[in-house]
């Protein structure tokens, strides 16, 4: 839920001063803040941050998992003054050089989203466009209720086009890294 309905657009200046006893995110200029996740969504978290670590353990790309900040700062927007700094839950980065501090300034290759009923409008909606709008490659939704992942790949027109749908019997190929594919089977079996 946003902060407050003030005017005001917050930026990762302001974001560095929020207490550090609670997890923020700041979409737009306006604060989100987060809740504690469910188990079924740490323990896919935990799988497939694990699938995707081994399989880069020997790459120049890394795999990240929240608390993370991802800053994804506008044309006219430096890194302390981006109006977009999101916590995704797994996020895959190649070009090292944009870690700074507490995380990443810039557009990661993949972002994995694992839903939960407090988040789920935020995930599907707006950050499915700020992610689209940064050039995320791959945009993963994971929906742990369902057992279904839906994933989005960036277009030649910079545009996610229609998800490809996979449930827990299927083992998807990541488009960015074509000899990776991820086992769902494992990654939902709780």
């Amino acid at each position: 839920m946003p902060l407050s309905k003030e005017a005001k657009k917050y930026t990762y200046a302001d974001y560095l001063e929020f207490p550090d006893d609670e997890r923020w995110e700041i979409i737009d200029g306006v604060p989100h803040m987060q809740s504690a996740p469910t188990w079924q969504h740490q323990t896919i978290l935990l799988e497939l941050a694990t699938q995707l670590r081994n399989y880069l353990s020997d790459k120049e790309c890394r795999a990240f998992i929240s608390p993370f900040d991802l800053r994804l700062p506008k044309i006219d927007e430096d890194d302390e003054h981006a109006t977009i700094v999101i916590q995704p839950d797994i996020l895959v980065i190649c070009d090292k050089s944009k870690l700074k501090g507490t995380g990443y300034c810039g557009t990661p290759e993949l972002v994995i989203e694992i839903l939960s009923p407090p988040t789920e409008r935020i995930d599907r909606l707006t950050k499915f466009w700020a992610y689209e709008k940064a050039g995320v490659k791959e945009y993963w939704i994971v929906a742990p209720d369902t057992k279904i992942v839906s994933i989005f790949t960036l277009q030649d027109n910079n545009r996610y086009g229609r998800p490809e749908l996979y449930t827990d019997a299927d083992s998807v190929e990541v488009s960015i890294f074509p000899d990776l594919a991820i086992d769902l089977s494992t990654v939902f079996n709780y």
